[in-house]
C-alpha cells in the first residue's frame, strides 16, 4: 500500500508537496483503515481545487516517477539527448527551473508477509539523476535500513546482493535507475520495487486522447471467455440493468496489420420481444463507455492491491455513479487486498462526512504567483485556529470558500452587449 508520496519542483508545485495516506488519529470510519507494516493505511485519497490549481499535475507527478522507474534502464543511448526524459520543473522562478526535481514514496508490498516498509526515491537534474535511495523497515524496527545509496559522487550498494554489484557498476548510466537496471539484470530486491510501481494503475479522463484510447480497451480475456463476459455485465449491472449481455464477432478488414479486431455489440432487452436488441458499443452513453474503460483496471488493482489514480474521475459520471464506485474501495469485505484509489473531482456531492473522513480529503490552490500547494482537511485550521470537526457540512463550507481552493469569479461581461 502507498503510505506517502512526496514530490518537488514539478510542473506548478515548487516547493515539496506531501500526500499521505497514513491515517491520523480520527475516530471516524476507523473500521475501513488497514493495518500494514506497523502503519495504518487508507483507501481512499479525494482531491478538490479550481481549474488549473494543480489537481492534475499531482496525478502527472506520480505517473512520472511511475513511468521513469519502469522504462530508465533503457535511456542514455547514444544520440539521444536527455531533455526528452527530464520532468518540466516550476518555470516561473529562475532558480526552480534549473533546480532538480524529486519523487519520493513510501510503501508496504502485497503479499509481503513479513509487512516490511520500503522507502525509495530519486531527483532529476538537467543531465540525468544526481541522487536516488532504497531504504527498508521491519514492521518491528524503528528506523529504516539502506539498501543502497547513490549521489553524483558516490555508489554504495551494499544492500544489494554482492554478485550483482558489479554488474550494475559496470552498466549504470547517468540516466539510469539502479532499480530499473536492477530490475532488468533480474535482482531481485530492485525488481520488487519495479513490479510495484508496473502493479500500479493510472486513467486520465482529463485528457481527450487518453480519453479515447481508454474506452476503447478491453478487460483481459473479454472477447473469448465467457466468465469474464459475465462479470463485465455484472460490473454494469451494478449500475445500469439495461445491458444484459454483449454479441463478439470478429470483423472483417483489409490491409497488411496482423491486430486481430472485433465488432462488440451490447444486447438490450426490447419491450415488446424476448429478443434483444443490438447495439454497437460505441454508440453507448459516454458515461457507460468511461465504465467500461475503468472496468480493467479496477479488476487489476482489486486483485493486484495496488494503486489507482484517476483524473477527472467524476466526468460524464452520475454523482451517485461516482460515490459507488468509490465505495468499492472503502468497503472492506470488497477491498480485500487493500488496493488504493486517489482521485481528483470537482464533484463536491462526495465532500461529505457521510463518505469520507477528514484525512481523505485533499485540496489544491494556486497563489497569485503560480505556486500550487497541496493540504488535507485534517490538518486544515479554520480562522479561529481551530481543526475542522467531522460533523460539519463539507460540501457547503467548501463551496463558501471557507476550505479555500475554489476558483475566484469574475463576471464575463465580454459576451455583454454594449
Amino acid at each position: 500500500m502507498l503510505i506517502q508520496f512526496n514530490f518537488e519542483n514539478f510542473r506548478s508545485f515548487r516547493d515539496e508537496v506531501n500526500l499521505d495516506l497514513s491515517a491520523t488519529k480520527m475516530t471516524e470510519f476507523s473500521g475501513r483503515v488497514a493495518a500494514v507494516g506497523g502503519e495504518k493505511i487508507l483507501s481512499v485519497a479525494a482531491i478538490y481545487g479550481a481549474n488549473a490549481s494543480g489537481k492534475s499535475n499531482i496525478y502527472h507527478a506520480f505517473e512520472y516517477m511511475s513511468e521513469y522507474v519502469i522504462n530508465s534502464f533503457r535511456y542514455g543511448d547514444e544520440g539521444e539527448t536527455f531533455a526528452q526524459y527530464r520532468p518540466t520543473p516550476f518555470l516561473f522562478d529562475s532558480t526552480s527551473e534549473n533546480a532538480e526535481s524529486s519523487f519520493e514514496v513510501y510503501f508496504t508490498m502485497p503479499e509481503d508477509k513479513t509487512e516490511k516498509t520500503y522507502n525509495y526515491g530519486f531527483c532529476v537534474g538537467k543531465e540525468g539523476i544526481t541522487e536516488e535511495w532504497l531504504n527498508t523497515k521491519a514492521k518491528s524496527a524503528r528506523k529504516f535500513s539502506q539498501v543502497f545509496y547513490r549521489s553524483e559522487d558516490e555508489l554504495d550498494l551494499s544492500g544489494l546482493p554482492k554478485n550483482s554489484r558489479n554488474n550494475i557498476e559496470i552498466s549504470l548510466e547517468r540516466q539510469v535507475l539502479v532499480v530499473s537496471l536492477g530490475a532488468k539484470l533480474k535482482i531481485a530486491k530492485c525488481k520488487g520495487i519495479r513490479d510495484w510501481f508496473y502493479a500500479n494503475e493510472f486513467a486520465d479522463f482529463g485528457d481527450a486522447v487518453s480519453n479515447f484510447f481508454l474506452s476503447r480497451r478491453l478487460p483481459k480475456g473479454f472477447v473469448k471467455d465467457k466468465d469474464v463476459q459475465k462479470k463485465v455485465v455484472e460490473y454494469f449491472a451494478s449500475f445500469d440493468e439495461h445491458i444484459q449481455d454483449f454479441d463478439i464477432e470478429k470483423a472483417q478488414y483489409e490491409g497488411d496489420t496482423k491486430d486481430e479486431i472485433y465488432k462488440i455489440n451490447a444486447l438490450h432487452k426490447k419491450i415488446d420481444s424476448k429478443e434483444m436488441a443490438q447495439i454497437p458499443l460505441g454508440e453507448e452513453s459516454a458515461g457507460t463507455l468511461k465504465m467500461f474503460a475503468l472496468y480493467p483496471e479496477l479488476q487489476e488493482v482489486l486483485s493486484k492491491g495496488s494503486v489507482f489514480f484517476i483524473d477527472e474521475l467524476n466526468a460524464r459520471l452520475h454523482p451517485l455513479l461516482v460515490r459507488n464506485f468509490v465505495l468499492t474501495f472503502l468497503n472492506p469485505e470488497i477491498n480485500i487486498n487493500h488496493a488504493q484509489l486517489i482521485f481528483t473531482t470537482h464533484d463536491t456531492w462526495q465532500l461529505s462526512n457521510q463518505l469520507l473522513r477528514r484525512d481523505e480529503i485533499w485540496f489544491t490552490e494556486k497563489n497569485k504567483e503560480g505556486l500550487s500547494s497541496l493540504y488535507s482537511l485534517a490538518d486544515f485550521l479554520d480562522e479561529d485556529g481551530v481543526k475542522i470537526r467531522k460533523d460539519e457540512n463539507y460540501e457547503k463550507n467548501y463551496l463558501v470558500g471557507k476550505y479555500g481552493a475554489i476558483p475566484v469569479l469574475k463576471s464575463i461581461d465580454i459576451l455583454g452587449v454594449k
